[in-house]
């Protein structure tokens, strides 16, 4: 109640009407599997589409597990299936599970590199096949460890085996040589020049000078109140010299020059044919500045950066040893080795050399590195799959990344159920953990794939480990043109599935049964099933592809694995999990409000408004709405306990829609003077 002490004409906004209930998204998926880069710890970015999941988790060639025969890349051909049935918002999990060490017998589970481990991460190698490979599956710069640089792949994975380039570019002249307005005397100056800046200066005036320039780092002195430049190792010895003892008799029309230079980075392939990245304009000294903040190579490309978008954008990572690395000019020579000047002029006429000099340092001098010892690491087990939350710092891996996403409402895992011979105990693990992320989240559906080549009994035995009114198991394999092999291929349906699901929902409604789709990119199936095949799987809540001539591949089948009737049909739990996530979502406001009778009828309205506008849609059974729902908020659903406790107990039945899975039509004779 407003608190009125003065007299006056006071106006209050008030309400005459109920919160309205917002229906939630039901076509959001979570796709958990390995890729061939990406971020594993980083909390999942929302994908819209298949080139934004190429540019974080790499492109579709095939994954190489424990360096042995390739296996396809089901994550990228799932995302691909979603989007191109329909799927609109997708999450992904990458899982990554690092190459065990010769003689450890503990296995490894990935854990994010450190800033204080680059050092030992580097020396953990794995030989094989007379290749080094890093166990954390980091693509390193080998060369430059020595140096005290590590330059390495963000992210493990193959992917990262690519080609760096370093590049040295100086700016425009910012010497400057002009008269004091007090004096009258001939002053020189500097432009746009920071502290800690790597420049390349050049003395064209001085009749002694027959050098081609030094490279100084420009300090700037507050005591004095003036530049100081600190020649660079090798470069220039002989300390730190004033503008004044740098230039004595500058004059710019013979080419006296300090030009600011800075560092380019670019990520190349392999072979350096195509660009997959650069960065430029990055200055060189560690501990460099712009206003507040720390702006090197070494702050941009830092192992944790200031953005969460770089962290999972930024391809590259690049630190130091603070013992090694402490200057520009240790970053100079440790790139492009003891004498840098010598990349810059390699002809030997002094006309020339000098404006050699300025042109090539103008476009750039570059030196490139290979990054290797990359690798996809191990298959990732069950355990990889299931993840941990670590909260001490901050990260969590595998499933328990998805228990953060409030808005997920489709998980899978493509690819899980691959070579399902030899990996039958973690396959089974995973569809089993899928289940349980599901139930625990409450609002969520589980799409599972059967195995690669089962046939009809095969598929009904892992059905039969199976049971849950939060999932659904999706049989034969799909048979798709594909786009990197150009062969044909036979793929898990998940991720057709769930872009049905999506598709579906967009275009019809989430109460509508997600079957009798048109199953995109698909060229046949792995099985062709007929109508007593199906016969024999539909009745165990095994959902099947068929093919129908003259309407094409379809997906024909919409049950759960549940062996409660009450539960049999997909579209029911997933319209349940909408409706039920819609009303706890949109009535967190009456959290602590006083329980009576205002906030019952309140709540009342509010939920009978939201089922009335779903039975306007069609979305429940019966003529009339209160044979289609009811909502109870009142003292018949609560006792005096509840009050007492803070409990407020709503009762809401609905009356849902089934799928009309068998059609039936009675035919029979009549004769023509029967009565109808």
């Amino acid at each position: 109640m407003p608190e009125y002490l003065a007299p006056g004409v006071f106006v209050e906004e008030t309400s005459f009407r109920s919160k309205s209930i917002e229906g939630v998204s039901t076509t959001t998926t979570g796709f958990i599997g390995a890729a061939r880069t990406g971020p594993v710890h980083l909390p999942p970015d929302i994908i819209t589409s298949l080139s934004e999941f190429e540019e974080i988790y790499g492109d579709g060639n095939e994954l190489v597990f424990d360096t042995d025969s390739p296996l396809t890349h089901h994550l990228w051909q799932g995302v691909r299936a979603f989007f191109s049935n329909g799927g609109k918002r997708l999450y992904i999990s990458r899982v990554f599970k690092p190459m065990d060490l010769p003689g450890v017998t503990t296995p490894v589970r990935y854990a994010p590199i450190d800033p204080d481990t680059e050092e030992a991460a580097a020396a953990a190698v794995v030989d094989k096949g007379g290749v080094s490979y890093y166990q954390d599956g980091h693509a390193r710069v080998r060369e430059l460890l020595n140096a005290g640089l590590v330059v390495r792949a963000r992210h493990p994975g193959a992917a990262g085996n690519a080609r760096v380039r370093f590049t040295l570019k100086a700016g425009g002249n910012i010497l400057s040589v002009g008269i004091d307005p007090i004096t009258k005397a001939e002053t020189t100056t500097v432009r746009s020049l920071k502290h800690g800046d790597l420049v390349w200066t050049a003395d064209r005036a001085s009749p002694d000078d027959a050098a081609l320039g030094s490279f100084y780092q420009a300090r700037w002195d507050e005591d004095e109140a003036e530049w100081n430049f600190e020649a660079v190792p090798t470069q220039s010895p002989g300390g730190a010299l004033t503008l004044a003892e740098l230039f004595p008799n500058p004059d710019l029309t013979q080419g006296d020059a300090i030009r600011v230079v800075t560092l380019s980075v670019s990520l190349l392939s392999r072979d350096g044919s195509t660009d997959l990245g650069s960065w430029a304009g990055l200055p060189l000294d560690p501990e460099h500045r712009s206003g507040a903040s720390r702006d090197s190579a070494f702050d941009y490309f830092a192992t944790t950066p200031n953005s969460a978008s770089d962290a999972i954008r930024l391809p590259l990572v690049i630190a130091r040893d603070p013992t090694d690395i402490a200057s520009a000019g240790d970053v100079l020579l440790g790139l492009f080795g003891n004498d840098p000047v010598a990349l810059l002029a390699p002809t030997t006429e002094e006309t020339r050399r000098r404006i050699g000099v300025l042109d090539k340092l103008g476009m750039g001098i570059s030196v490139d590195f290979l990054l290797d010892g990359g690798n996809d690491g191990a298959r990732p087990t069950a355990a990889d799959y299931e993840g941990e939350a670590f909260l001490d710092r901050n990260y969590s891996l595998g499933l328990k990344q998805f228990e953060d996403l409030e808005d997920i409402s489709i998980v899978a895992a493509p690819g899980s159920t691959a070579d399902y011979a030899n990996y039958t105990d973690d396959a089974d693990a995973i569809q089993l953990l899928l289940i349980q992320h599901a139930e625990y989240m409450r609002y969520r559906i589980a799409v599972l794939d059967s195995a690669e080549g089962q046939s009809i009994a095969e598929v009904r035995n892992m059905r039969a480990k199976l049971d849950s009114k939060h999932a659904a198991l999706y049989y034969p394999w799909v048979t798709v043109l594909d786009p990197i092999g150009g062969k044909e291929i036979n793929l898990p349906p998940s991720g057709f599935v769930a872009g049905i699901y999506a598709r579906n929902d967009i275009q019809r409604a989430v109460y509508k049964a997600p079957a009798n789709e048109v199953v995109s990119l698909a060229l046949g199936f792995e099985t062709l099933l007929n109508k007593a095949q199906q016969e024999v799987l539909n009745p165990e809540g095994i959902n099947c592809f068929r093919y129908f001539e003259g309407r094409g591949m379809r997906l024909w089948g919409a049950r759960l694995i549940s062996s409660d009737p009450e539960w049999k049909y997909v579209n029911l739990r997933r319209y349940f999990a909408y409706l039920e996530h819609s009303i706890d979502k949109s009535t967190q406001w009456a959290v602590f409000e006083p329980n009576g009778e205002k906030l019952w009828a309140n709540l009342r309205r509010s939920v009978a408004d939201f089922l009335l506008n779903e039975w306007q849609n069609g979305a429940l059974l019966g003529d009339k709405p209160e044979k289609a729902f009811f909502v109870r908020c009142d003292r018949s659903t609560m006792t005096q306990n509840d009050l007492d406790n803070g409990r407020l107990v709503c009762l809401i039945g609905v009356a849902p829609l089934y799928p009309a899975e068998f059609v039936i039509f009675r035919i029979g004779q009549w004769t023509a003077d029967a009565k109808s």
